[in-house]
């Protein structure tokens, strides 16, 4: 059976996290690795306050993970997350696997020794900033043969 590679952003309930950041982090794995996928990365983000209250939360912590898991398994994995009473909300992407490498070699260079959170501080903006510039390489290595002959001929 076909395997994908997958982004999932995850936004947790601070409070319970704060309380066991292991059980509730944990969720995720449990939860993927039951669906029959493999983690890849999984790691803190960070913690932030909502723009608006979510299941009465103002805050939440948000929760990196990039695993491999069947398309069939992929709705057993939501439902699952919707079923959680840690995760307030979730966002499953497929991940181009052209890219998949870098993102997660990206992923885990932002760990400290301790496997939680950027490793230099770095913010939402400077990492999107880098996923699109990767996005953008990988896009520039598509062009064809065509493409550059009609470049060349102007």
């Amino acid at each position: 059976m076909a395997t994908n590679a997958y982004e999932g952003m995850f936004i947790f309930d601070s409070g319970r996290f704060g309380r066991d950041p292991e059980a509730v982090s944990g969720e995720i794995a449990r939860i993927v690795q039951d669906a029959g996928g493999e983690i890849l990365v999984s790691r803190l983000w960070e913690e932030r306050r909502l723009a608006y209250p979510i299941k009465g939360q103002k805050k939440g912590t948000y929760w990196l993970t990039y695993f491999r898991a069947a398309a069939a398994q992929l709705s057993a994995i939501r439902r699952q997350c919707e079923l959680s009473d840690s995760i307030l909300r979730f966002l499953l992407l497929k991940v181009d696997p052209r890219i998949v490498d870098a993102l997660v070699e990206h992923a885990q260079g932002g760990l400290t020794r301790s496997g939680e959170g950027p490793a230099d501080g770095e913010g939402t903006e400077k990492v999107r900033s880098r996923t699109a510039t990767a996005t953008a390489t990988v896009g520039k290595d598509d062009a064809t043969d065509d493409d550059q002959t009609d470049d060349d001929e102007d």
